[in-house]
């Protein structure tokens, strides 16, 4: 039965409830076990969709009292029957001991998650979600008038890429005195974040929130300690290759020390790329692009924009960043960004189109629990989105239906590499932070001492970057990464899957048909086989050495001599 999306959003506990009951009470056996587990991927599908529809919601507009208020419900009535219910099911078949072909590993998860399980945290979750909500509404207000208007932060960001370096240096000091307005705001959400997920941590039995969240997120096939392995790492093949970059940035600016502002500006003293004059022109020209990359990729993003499943454009009260999500009753992915002009939304948006490809192959296993969010392991979801910004490289020129002239194309192009590459010091930053915190929980529940470790961490890995003077904005830049605070731990993904996608891409140099192939059969095994089997099948390996680094690195910097030598 196929229950409309408006009818869902009206939907509660009491709604979804006979389905759960139906589903408790079914003897499950040999002969019925697919059934049975075809049923609850159809009951799963439908809370899954209504929750994730009553987020989005919020996020579209985060002014909008109504769509709060509903979500809050959601999670204070809907949600804590649901996992109970939930619950229920998974020791109903795991004391079955029956399974299917292809559930191997979901079952796998099942056990941890059914292990992790308590009733106590369904209330500390919906205060988590709350302040989420609260979060976001923080940084969605944040605006600055810039040349007699009111401008989004994502817009001020915008300026970022000048040629001036006056008016660079002006937008970000205007936006980051801005942002500090709300520092004690955000320092005090992060102190009710911490105490919420002590507390869980504690509700489960688990030492420590990372032990909790380890096991929460299904990372069975790496450690803490490979993660710190992997910052090491970075710091070795990585952060030497961002000094050459600020060198030869200094260099080509006449500048004596880079500043943050100094990071964005493209070298080639032209005017900063300006894919595209509105979001209409943003969705056809990626369609083109996709349809390039493969031809049902595009067929599947043309069927979102008519369905009205890309909300790409920047306003105020819209919440930061992008992402896809899921809804999994209707079998269809969705699409949310902040749009406004930048070569960066261009790829935020061939970004999230990697995701919404994963999710359209996976919607064709049988089981919900097979291709669910919280069943993919996210280190490979995010290969499905990095891989596909790498793939789409040969196809971004005016000729092929793209948003630049050739030489804009490479200019692009190296902008792409550059800031891939510019991540992983980054990304070891805000990784490392959060190792910390929650190791150190007395001083990561100080803001103070999380002010002086992010500061610590900034000359760590990015050394090259001068903040005197800026100190301030410096050390609080833990509080502008919304994972941090929103989804802890969920940024390591980022790092490791960077490094499948750049092994994706090489293979692409040597075969585009090919690598485009290993690729979507990869995404279609959905959570069915295990993180090094996934990056395997996509013809990569997972990796948190110095040596695999390195030989991405030099593909990436040698790339940009030769891009550079064009225009």
């Amino acid at each position: 039965m196929k229950i409309n999306q408006f009818e869902l959003l009206t939907w509660g506990w009491k709604d979804l409830q006979p389905y759960y009951a139906e589903l408790e009470k079914t003897e499950v056996n040999s002969a019925n076990v697919e059934l049975w587990l075809k049923d609850w991927s159809n009951a799963s599908e439908l809370g899954d969709e209504l929750y994730n529809r009553l987020y989005v919601s919020t996020t579209i507009n985060t002014a909008d009292e109504i769509a709060a208020r509903r979500f809050e419900v959601y999670m204070n009535e809907t949600y804590p029957n649901l996992k109970i219910a939930e619950q229920k099911l998974k020791e109903k078949l795991l004391a079955s001991g029956l399974s299917v072909k292809g559930m191997e590993v979901p079952l796998r998860n099942m056990k941890a998650e059914f292990d992790l399980f308590r009733e106590e945290n369904l209330e500390l979750k919906a205060r988590e979600e709350k302040l989420n909500t609260e979060h976001d509404k923080v940084m969605g207000a944040q605006m600055v008038e810039w040349h007699g208007e009111q401008r989004t932060a994502r817009q001020m960001e915008a300026v970022l890429r000048e040629p001036d370096r006056e008016t660079r240096r002006t937008s970000w000091e205007n936006l980051s005195s801005r942002r500090l307005e709300d520092r004690e705001e955000i320092n005090s959400q992060w102190v009710e974040f911490m105490k919420l997920r002590k507390q869980m941590a504690g509700n489960a039995g688990k030492p420590d929130f990372r032990a909790y969240r380890w096991q929460q997120m299904m990372r069975f096939d790496y450690t803490p300690q490979d993660c710190k392995s992997f910052h090491q790492a970075i710091e070795e093949a990585v952060v030497p290759a961002f000094g050459r970059m600020m060198q030869r940035r200094k260099e080509k600016l006449g500048i004596e020390q880079v500043r943050f502002y100094d990071t964005f500006v493209d070298l080639s003293g032209k005017p900063a790329l300006a894919p595209f004059k509105d979001v209409r022109e943003l969705t056809d020209k990626s369609s083109n692009i996709f349809h390039q990359v493969l031809p049902k990729f595009g067929e599947y993003f043309d069927l979102m924009d008519r369905e009205g499943l890309l909300d790409l454009g920047n306003r105020k009260n819209k919440a930061n960043g992008g992402y896809c999500t899921q809804f999994a009753h209707t079998k269809r992915p969705f699409i949310f960004a902040n749009a406004v002009g930048m070569h960066e939304d261009v790829q935020t948006l061939l970004h999230e189109g990697g995701h919404c490809f994963h999710a359209f192959e996976t919607f064709n296993l049988p089981y919900f629990h097979q291709y669910s969010e919280a069943t993919l392991p996210m280190e490979f979801a995010e290969v499905a989105s990095m891989g596909m910004e790498f793939l789409c490289l040969p196809y971004q020129e005016e000729k092929n239906g793209g948003f630049y002239s050739s030489a804009d194309a490479a200019r692009a192009r190296v902008d792409h590499i550059e800031a891939m590459l510019t991540f992983w010091p980054y990304m070891a930053i805000v990784d490392a932070f959060q190792h910390w915190a929650y190791e150190n929980y007395d001083d990561g529940i100080n803001p103070s001492k999380c002010d002086e470790k992010w500061a610590e961490l900034e000359v760590r890995f990015r050394p090259h970057l001068d903040w005197t003077g800026y100190e301030e904005v410096m050390k609080t830049g833990w509080q502008r990464k919304d994972h941090i605070h929103q989804v802890p731990f969920y940024y390591m993904e980022y790092g490791l899957a960077l490094l499948g996608a750049v092994q994706i891409w090489a293979n692409a140099i040597q075969d585009q048909e090919r690598a485009v192939g290993q690729y979507r059969q990869a995404l279609a095994l959905g959570g069915t086989a295990t993180l090094p089997e996934l990056f395997k099948a996509a013809g990569a390996r997972l990796a948190f050495d110095a040596q695999t680094l390195k030989t991405a690195v030099d593909l990436m910097e040698s790339t940009i001599f030769e891009l550079e030598k064009t225009y």
